[in-house]
């Protein structure tokens, strides 16, 4: 199969359509290396010890984790639904107001987005401590989460021009 590519990876070259490859020099060089090594090992054939060293299971991880979704989930979730009501809202009088651009600009003056204003402002507050986000150094902030910082921007007219341009 063509994939458009002229060479083909490491991984396409040890492994194909056709299965394993035949052994090659170099790998039979470390095959017989790695025999030679086993003979010296005192662990082949015992089994291996497992190694929870890095795992630490926080009681107040653990007792979250009881309770279902954390508070900033739950906020969070909130901002997206009232988000896409406000959007469906929007939309149908945006339709009503079809050939009166005026009277368009006045209800998106007047709109409402207190309810969900005030969710993304207790989220900008406290969504760092509750879901512990790190701290990084060169920028005094906290890490940025898919390259995008955390804070959400309130919903006002501007927002909504952004969605519906006249």
């Amino acid at each position: 199969m063509h994939r458009g590519r002229v060479g083909r990876t490491p991984a396409e070259e040890i492994l194909g359509e056709w299965g394993v490859r035949d052994v090659t020099p170099p790998s039979r060089d470390e095959r017989e290396a790695l025999d030679r090594d086993r003979e010296l090992n005192p662990l082949v054939g015992a089994p291996l010890r497992r190694r929870l060293a890095n795992f630490q299971a926080e009681p107040d991880r653990y007792l979250a984790s009881l309770g279902g979704p954390l508070p900033y989930m739950q906020r969070l979730r909130r901002i997206e639904q009232e988000t896409e009501e406000h959007l469906s809202r929007l939309a149908e009088a945006h339709a009503a107001h079809e050939g009166d651009p005026e009277g368009w600009r006045r209800l998106v003056a007047a709109w409402d987005f207190g309810e969900v204003n005030e969710l993304i402002d207790r989220h900008n507050r406290y969504y760092p401590i509750e879901a512990r986000l790190a701290m990084d150094p060169r920028s005094r902030d906290f890490v940025k989460l898919g390259g995008r910082p955390y804070r959400r921007e309130p919903l006002d007219a501007a927002w909504v021009a952004e969605r519906f341009p006249d």
